[in-house]
């Protein structure tokens, strides 16, 4: 599996645990009142979700697929912008 395959279903993988923190947050307000605790535990998840992303670089250079300059987007690139090698083949370093 190519590191953009795996770099778009981790994309995929963030939103789904956006949309469920964010339910989690509406369902603890509605159920029990505004709570820190709902909003905490939220931010934890995505902390820990999210913590793989750095691990999606280029098997030539090392730019990580998510960061455009300073600043990181939640789409992966498909070609480096370092060394502009296509990250949608397979290649042999990637597992």
């Amino acid at each position: 599996m190519s590191l953009y395959v795996r770099a778009a279903r981790h994309a995929w993988r963030m939103l789904g645990v956006v949309g469920f923190g964010v339910l989690l947050v509406v369902t603890v307000d509605r159920l029990y009142g505004h709570s820190n605790i709902a909003f905490a535990a939220a931010i934890l998840l995505l902390l820990i979700t999210n913590a793989p992303m750095l691990r999606f670089n280029c098997p030539r250079c090392g730019k990580n697929a998510f960061f455009r300059g300073v600043f990181v987007v939640p789409w992966p690139n498909r070609v480096c912008s370092r060394c502009h090698l296509d990250l949608a083949e397979t290649h042999t370093q990637n597992r």
